[in-house]
């Protein structure tokens, strides 16, 4: 069961503040290590899905350097005020141009980014919607350029903590509002060729994955 996009949209809003307080300290690591995968390149553009509290954007307008762009999109408005105040105290505004938006329907040109990165995310979508968000991403990605997908995991060790952690997401959404998905699987069926991925443990089992988008699509996976 998941929360409705109005839902989800209130959720965030509401708890803006405060996140970092609730997440930071299990999400930053697993989060650093994600975009040390992605390895941004001085003067590249890159998208951040889902920029949350702006943590990342901070890091990868500081990687692209003068001569790059970040560009930031996220449901909710509380989040996007609070990382307005973020890139401007950290110095970095005019390389970053945030908006509102839907990854469902990404509001860039195609063939505009060097790269996108997504950091828990992914999982906040319905099954269905999550290939339309991974096309959305592929669209809008160069050829060659590169996706870094870090979520929740259905891979990985599932002890008490996990089945606790799904059925409190089924019964309790608006508390719990992901759950853990099959991240690699999802990445190359949407026509990603994927190139690496770690697994990592938090509460729950951590992926991330990085691809690429090559010229025909190719479904191949590390074994």
């Amino acid at each position: 069961m998941m929360l409705s996009r109005a839902e989800t949209k209130a959720l965030y809003d509401k708890i803006a503040k405060v996140y970092d307080l609730m997440s930071e300290h299990t999400e930053g690591p697993v989060r650093e290590a994600g975009l040390r995968m992605l390895a941004p390149q001085p003067g590249e553009t890159v998208l951040e899905i889902g920029f949350g509290t702006g943590h990342a954007l901070v890091w990868l307008a500081r990687t692209v350097g003068p001569s790059g762009k970040v560009q930031g999109i996220d449901l909710s408005d509380g989040m996007l005020a609070v990382t307005e105040d973020l890139v401007r105290d950290e110095g970095v505004a005019d390389r970053v141009e945030l908006r509102t938006g839907d990854a469902t329907n990404l509001p860039y040109p195609a063939d505009s980014m060097d790269a996108v990165f997504m950091c828990f995310t992914l999982e906040l979508f319905d099954t269905p919607e999550i290939p339309v968000v991974l096309a959305q991403c592929r669209r809008v990605l160069k050829t060659g350029g590169r996706i870094v997908v870090v979520s929740m995991s259905k891979e990985g060790e599932h002890g008490l903590v996990y089945e606790a952690y799904e059925w409190t997401h089924r019964h309790f959404p608006n508390f719990v509002d992901c759950r853990p998905i099959l991240v690699s699987r999802a990445v190359a069926a949407a026509g990603f060729q994927v190139t690496e991925k770690r697994n990592l443990q938090i509460w729950v089992p951590m992926q991330i994955v990085r691809a690429a988008k090559v010229t025909e699509p190719e479904n191949q996976s590390p074994s």
